[in-house]
């Protein structure tokens, strides 16, 4: 066939394949030329999930006539400056999405500049255009899309449900909302519930805007971001380790206030939340990103939804440094999702009643052994505070010891320790409630965090053995580790080749004490079997001091006293990170005072 020059019509239906991909997108596009309009309140209306009804109301700056009937046209926009692609400062740019809109349905554009006496709007149907013609109405634009894809019933076909669309929708504006906290938006309809996000200003509005669209809970469990370094400003809430979903859904991120999906900033989060959460959680974060327009191509898509850095490792390194660091000033901080959770079991309306009281005959029997040991807060303490050692444990016992006088409370943020439960459960009383400290996960991150610190100064200190520990194990395991053997000294760990089927440990790190050095090191083959290569070993460092930190920590079942007790709360209380251990989980639960009292009803 010969070469012909396509009817305007039908480039404009192509063009908006690419700009209208379904209801929000419409959404995106309207709203964001509302914001670059000046507008302060926004309204958005839909019926049918967009797919009747777009209504997008702004008190911005309306356009005169000769503007309004260029806005229709395709490659036609006030938000470039002298034709420069690399500098730009608007969310829209591209002049062509209210004629690809109006290509694909019923669309009516009127508008009012403030020194107008009234409007003027335009119909664009299906890519019919009349007008203008005179509209009451405020200063600002109101543009109305009806019957999406009407006449493209192909395109209509593949939209998801009303329901879908909606969500879509909400979507959309949720995170221009997040992008804009000065700007009020109003989401209403007849295919949805109404949500009202109010403008704030001055200090605060970002946590606050945040708070409004993403929840309270969000923010008393976050930390905020707020660093700039070689031109990259990093702002932001990230949510504490301990407070995940179980999919990405609840990330976000903003470059230059517009919302984007950028493979370098997920890969970022990923690696800044790499030491304190399951593989299989995700944290929840609202990551702001400002940087030179000139840095950053935001053409790379049709809908803007995607970039390309110029400098992809400043920015990765700008959002891990500033997250790091976040987390690092929160220190010991959990989030109280574990305690709510808690709460909410033994406070649902359906919980099972109390059963009735039954007889209670008393008897002669002894009593059994407790699963808790206690000692008197005026026993010596013996407790060596070097790093990562704990002595003079108690041995487990059969017999029950009479109940000391209850040590004094101080005020620590941990408090002071009362009770161990289980062998493995601390408990400990502070001014304002009770805490559940898990021993062995507490100090695991204690261990894990102290493995770093020497890492970071330079090879890990390590303690010869008076007699070299022999360790059989399979010859390809034994050969994996003598290939290791180089890497794995500067950890503190010396082996050497035993025979075909065993490795002989010279030296453990310090840090360990006297730890099992058998788990350890078939645990580290395993880890290399896994890896495939000596090679992948400083690419895994955190995952071979994390195996390192697992077996030094106290373990389950060792019994402390009071003073080894109280010690380790006050390492956590003046450690990072110490609120989750290096598997995710947390290493303490905390019920508030009023908390027990709605336990037990005495709230009420």
């Amino acid at each position: 066939m010969p070469i012909r020059q396509l009817p305007e019509d039908l480039i404009n239906r192509i063009a908006a394949g690419e700009v209208v991909e379904r209801p929000a997108s419409v959404v995106k596009e309207l709203v964001e030329n509302s914001i670059d309009a000046g507008a302060r309140r926004i309204t958005i209306a839909t019926a049918g999930g967009g797919m009747d009804l777009i209504r997008i109301t702004d008190d911005g700056h309306g356009m005169g006539r000769d503007d309004l009937m260029l806005s229709v046209e395709r490659h036609a926009t006030s938000k470039l400056s002298e034709d420069d692609l690399d500098d730009i400062r608007t969310l829209g740019f591209r002049g062509e999405a209210l004629a690809s809109i109006g290509s694909v349905s019923r669309l009516s554009v009127a508008s009012r500049p403030a020194d107008a006496e009234t409007g003027l709007a335009v119909v664009v149907d299906n890519g019919r255009r009349t007008g203008p013609m005179p509209q009451a109405m405020n200063r600002g634009t109101v543009i109305e899309m009806r019957d999406l894809f009407a006449q493209v019933p192909a395109r209509r076909k593949f939209l998801k449900s009303v329901r879908s669309e909606s969500a879509a929708i909400t979507d959309v504006v949720k995170r221009l909302a997040m992008a804009n906290p000065e700007i009020h938006f109003i989401l209403e309809g007849s295919d949805r519930m109404m949500s009202n996000w109010p403008a704030i200003s001055g200090e605060g509005a970002l946590a606050a805007r945040l708070g409004q669209v993403m929840g309270a809970d969000f923010v008393e469990n976050s930390v905020t971001l707020a660093t700039a370094r070689h031109g990259v400003v990093v702002a932001g809430m990230a949510g504490l380790p301990t407070y995940t979903r179980a999919n990405s859904l609840s990330q976000f991120y903003f470059v230059n206030g517009r919302s984007v999906r950028d493979k370098v900033l997920v890969g970022a989060i990923r690696a800044a939340y790499a030491d304190y959460v399951f593989r299989d959680r995700f944290p929840v974060v609202a990551l702001y990103v400002a940087i030179d327009p000139a840095e950053v191509d935001v053409n790379v898509h049709p809908a803007k939804a995607e970039l390309r850095f110029q400098d992809q490792g400043a920015i990765r390194g700008a959002v891990i440094r500033a997250i790091g660091m976040a987390l690092a000033a929160a220190g010991f901080k959990a989030s109280n999702s574990v305690a709510e959770d808690i709460l909410g079991a033994f406070t649902a309306p359906e919980m099972a009643p109390a059963p009735e009281p039954i007889g209670y005959t008393p008897t002669l029997a002894p009593p059994r052994p407790t699963s808790y040991s206690y000692a008197p807060t005026t026993a010596p303490l013996n407790f060596d505070r070097s790093p990562g050692r704990f002595s003079g444990f108690t041995e487990p016992s059969a017999r029950v010891e009479a109940a000391p006088e209850m040590p004094e409370i101080v005020d620590y943020p941990l408090g002071t320790a009362r009770a161990q439960m289980f062998d493995n459960y601390i408990i400990a009383q502070n001014d304002t409630g009770l805490l559940l400290v898990d021993q062995h996960a507490a100090h695991e991150r204690l261990v894990y965090e102290r493995f770093k610190a020497q890492l970071a100064s330079g090879p890990v200190a390590s303690q010869a053995q008076l007699i070299p520990i022999v360790i059989e194990l399979p010859e390809e395991d034994c050969t994996l580790l003598e290939e290791a053997a180089p890497e794995l000294e500067k950890f503190g760990l010396y082996l050497d080749r035993f025979g075909p089927r065993a490795v002989a440990v010279r030296e453990t790190p310090a840090l360990l004490g006297n730890s099992d050095v058998h788990g350890l090191v078939r645990d580290l083959a395993d880890g290399l079997a896994e890896w495939e290569s000596a090679a992948a070993l400083t690419d895994r460092m955190e995952a071979i001091i994390g195996r390192m930190a697992c077996h030094g920590s106290v373990r389950s079942g060792r019994r402390l006293r009071v003073d080894e007790m109280n010690a380790l709360l006050r390492d956590m209380e003046s450690t990072p990170h110490s609120g989750q251990c290096i598997h995710g989980r947390p290493t303490y639960v905390e019920l508030k005072k009023g908390d027990i009292e709605r336990l037990f009803g005495r709230s009420r």
